[in-house]
C-alpha cells in the first residue's frame, strides 16, 4: 500500500504548506460534497476549509491560486510563480519532475481480472475515458509510436486490462472504455466489474489519467465516472482531449466545454483535481503531460 498512501498525501488541498505533507493514508481530496461512507474524508476537508478561514492574511487572489492550482510535494504554495505551470493545465512543477522521455515501450500482457495482471511492483498509470475519447490515440502520441495500443473507427475494441512497459521501469496501462452505446449489456456490466476490480486492488497504481473529450459539452458518464473514483480515494488527472477541434456554427468551442465540465467539477469538489489540454493531432500537450507523470511516478519511486 505504500504507493497508495503517497498517491493519497500528494493530494492534500494545496493550502497546506509541502512540509507538512505525511505519508500516512490521508484521504483524497477528490472525495465529493454529498455524504461519504468514510467520515475520516469529511473530517479532513472540515479541518482544511477551517484552517482556510483562519489564515486571514492571505490574500483573495492567492487563496483562489491555492485552490485551483496542483500543487506538488516539494513546492511551498506561496512560491509558486508562472513559470513553474504547464502550459495549458494548472499543473505546478517541483523538484519531483525529472527525465520524461519515453525511450522503449513495449506490450508486456493483455489482463481479464485485476488479479492477472503483472506483479513486479512497478508503477502504473491508468489510462480511462469514455469509448472514442481518443484513448488509444493518446497512447500512441506519448510513446511516439503507431498502433501500440489498438487504434480503431469503432468504439468499445479495447475489452481487457492492457499494460505495456516503459523504459523497463513503469507501466502505461489501457483500460477499457466506458459508455459504449452499441456493446451488449452484458459486456458492459463485465468492462465495469472487472476494471472497477482493478482500481480497488492494485497497489501499485499511481493515478488515473481520465480522458474528457472538450469538442463536446460536458457528459453526464464522465462525471459520474470522475466522482465514483473520488468516493474511492483513486488519485486522477483530467486529460482533456481533442483540443484541437474547433466547433463551427452552434457549437461550444473546446476551451468552453472545459470552463462548463470544471464549473460542474466545482460542485462536487473541493479543489480542482490536475488536469491538462491535450491533441494527439497536433501533440499539444504531449510533453507537459509526461512530465506531469514524471514528478508523480518520481515521488512514489524513490
Amino acid at each position: 500500500m505504500m504507493l497508495r498512501s503517497r498517491l493519497l498525501n500528494l493530494q492534500i488541498p494545496s493550502v497546506i504548506s509541502a512540509s507538512q505533507f505525511r505519508r500516512s493514508s490521508t484521504p483524497s481530496l477528490l472525495s465529493v460534497r454529498y455524504p461519504l461512507s468514510h467520515s475520516t474524508i469529511r473530517n479532513s476537508h472540515q479541518h482544511a476549509s477551517a484552517s482556510m478561514t483562519r489564515n486571514s492574511s492571505v490574500s483573495d487572489t492567492e487563496k483562489t491560486s491555492r485552490t485551483v492550482l496542483f500543487v506538488p510535494p516539494g513546492v511551498e504554495p506561496n512560491e509558486v510563480n508562472d513559470d513553474m505551470i504547464l502550459p495549458g493545465s494548472n499543473i505546478v512543477i517541483g523538484p519531483y519532475a525529472g527525465d520524461s522521455k519515453i525511450k522503449e515501450v513495449e506490450f508486456v500482457k493483455s489482463s481479464g481480472r485485476a488479479k492477472d495482471c503483472p506483479k513486479d511492483n512497478r508503477p502504473e498509470f491508468a489510462i480511462l475515458g469514455r469509448s472514442n475519447v481518443g484513448k488509444s490515440s493518446l497512447i500512441n502520441a506519448l510513446v511516439r509510436k503507431k498502433e501500440v495500443a489498438l487504434t480503431s473507427k469503432k468504439p468499445g475494441k479495447t475489452q481487457l486490462i492492457n499494460h505495456f512497459l516503459v523504459n523497463k521501469s513503469w507501466y502505461i496501462v489501457d483500460l477499457p472504455g466506458y459508455g459504449f452505446a452499441k456493446a451488449s449489456e452484458a459486456a458492459r456490466m463485465d468492462w465495469s466489474s472487472f476494471t472497477k476490480g482493478y482500481f480497488m486492488n492494485r497497489d501499485t497504481l499511481v493515478a488515473v489519467m481520465l480522458l474528457i473529450d472538450a469538442s463536446v459539452p460536458p457528459q453526464k458518464i464522465d462525471l459520474d465516472c470522475a466522482n465514483w473514483l473520488g468516493r474511492n480515494d483513486v488519485p486522477i488527472t483530467f486529460v482533456f482531449t481533442k483540443c484541437d477541434k474547433m466547433k463551427v456554427g452552434k457549437g461550444k468551442r473546446p476551451d468552453e466545454n472545459m470552463r462548463d465540465f470544471q464549473e460542474l467539477i466545482r460542485q462536487n469538489y473541493r479543489q480542482y483535481p490536475p488536469w491538462i489540454m491535450t491533441s494527439s493531432v497536433t501533440g499539444l500537450g504531449r510533453d507537459e503531460l509526461l512530465l506531469h507523470m514524471s514528478q508523480l511516478r518520481n515521488y512514489w519511486d524513490q
